[in-house]
């Protein structure tokens, strides 16, 4: 199944700020931090379900910057059976809010990207991009 997933960056090109999210379910995802978006719908384009999935867990509308490659060229792999394909993505309309799935918002700034209990198949996704994000490792 294939699932879309936001780094909510505050630029595309350089950023320095990351948004985290807290989940509240299922269980087992409780209480870990990730990358905001959800499944894509039979029928429904990988970027449709992006736009569609910002909005209703954050209330917001953005622009979408590059994907963020994984490492087998078709997204991130997410146990057991998913696959996350990530954009690099800013707000341009809204202020972010944990409407659905959520219950805890946290922006990152330099340095403090690793500072919250990232889900494991997040961790991967958030360490590429400190890769090629020079400023937010300050």
């Amino acid at each position: 199944m294939l699932v879309v997933g936001a780094a909510v960056l505050d630029d595309l090109q350089r950023p320095t700020t990351l948004l985290a999210a807290r989940r509240t379910e299922p269980p087992g995802l409780a209480g870990g931090w990730e990358l905001p978006g959800g499944k894509v719908e039979p029928g429904e384009a990988p970027l449709q379900a992006l736009h569609r999935e910002l909005a209703e867990e954050l209330g917001v509308e953005v622009e979408v910057g590059a994907e963020v490659p994984g490492p087998d060229g078709d997204g991130w792999p997410m146990p057991p059976a998913h696959r996350m394909r990530v954009w690099r993505v800013r707000v341009v309309r809204g202020v972010p809010a944990p409407i659905e799935d959520h219950d805890a918002l946290r922006l990152l700034g330099p340095g403090e990207w690793l500072y919250v209990a990232w889900l494991p198949g997040d961790v991967p996704i958030v360490l590429a991009l400190l890769a090629v994000s020079p400023d937010a490792g300050a």
